[in-house]
């Protein structure tokens, strides 16, 4: 008589066959799906305890009759929100702990690049012309970290190796988070803003954080202050930012996500010389897979065993 085996964990992402092929060697009695398109997806949802995703795919939901366990391979969840009140049953875990060191990367970049205006640098290389200009050195400015999470705390240690003054809001701001010169309770965002020469957003995806960053907020920066958005595209409303960045009611900003993916050709984003576009790249490095498998593979390990997982998000606070 064959065995059952010990887990069935559906695995409906572009690096299905790598992540099977890790789960594979790791755990033989698992039995891992390969269903990386919408047709299988929809042929083995009902046989599955977990599923392994970047989004949880809402559409099949009622057809995952035995599921328990939903691993996220990014950070944000807010894929499964719509259907919350219905998933209850569902423990649901993310990848929060990957992508710090690689997000801390980018931030750094961005900032050194738009304190040097490295758009004007290139443009003058380009046009072969030679104009020098003086630059005050990092360690004399403020960085603002608003959501000091496992990403934002390592943006806070790397800013604060740059000897930069680091400040930073959270919920609770009663705990210190270490490279944090001082906190802001997240209700402050508007005393903390108007203190800061470079504002970071790490916030993670919930609906207090839809619209952070509005016309109102943009207005208590300083017009030498820069903004980097690493955490969703609707934390700024961003027709608001696009009129003070046209108006120069701030510097400039490094912008990773948009509240449209992939930002619309048509965006007046690409155009401003004062802003740094990239494609939602800030937390994705190259071995993420193998990354991502060092939290997926404890996890199964727990599963198995019965223990409680790691990097449990409640779906009511969204993180």
């Amino acid at each position: 008589m064959t065995k059952s085996p010990a887990l069935t964990i559906l695995l409906n992402h572009p690096a299905a066959e790598s992540y099977a092929r890790l789960i594979g060697e790791r755990f033989p009695h698992v039995r891992a799906i390969v269903a990386p398109d919408p047709a299988r997806l929809e042929q083995h949802i009902g046989e599955a305890d977990a599923l392994l995703a970047f989004r949880f795919p809402v559409e099949v939901f009622d057809k995952a009759k035995k599921l328990r366990w939903f691993q996220c391979t990014g950070a944000g969840v807010d894929s499964i929100f719509s259907i919350r009140d219905k998933a209850e049953h569902i423990t649901v875990t993310n990848a929060r702990g990957i992508h710090g060191d690689i997000i801390a990367d980018y931030v750094m970049a961005g900032v050194t690049m738009l304190h040097w205006n490295f758009r004007k640098l290139l443009r003058e290389q380009a046009e072969r012309e030679w104009k020098p200009s003086y630059v005050a050195p990092l360690a004399e400015k403020t960085l603002g970290v608003v959501g000091l999470g496992s990403i934002g705390t390592t943006i806070a240690r790397r800013a604060k190796s740059a000897r930069m003054t680091v400040f930073g809001s959270k919920r609770d701001a009663s705990t210190p988070v270490e490279g944090v010169d001082r906190l802001f309770a997240s209700d402050a965002l508007r005393d903390l803003l108007p203190l800061c020469d470079f504002v970071v957003l790490a916030v993670p995806a919930t609906a207090q954080t839809v619209g952070l960053i509005g016309a109102t907020e943009i207005a208590c920066m300083r017009p030498d202050a820069f903004l980097i958005n690493i955490a969703r595209g609707n934390a700024i409303v961003e027709a608001e930012l696009i009129k003070a960045l046209q108006g120069s009611a701030i510097a400039g900003a490094m912008l990773d996500v948009f509240e449209r993916e992939p930002l619309s050709k048509e965006s007046p984003l690409w155009d401003l010389p004062n802003v740094i576009v990239t494609p939602h790249v800030a937390g994705s490095p190259s071995n993420y897979t193998e990354r991502a498998f060092t939290v997926v593979g404890d996890n199964i390990e727990r599963f198995l065993n019965g223990q409680p997982l790691k990097n449990v998000v409640d779906l009511r606070r969204g993180y």
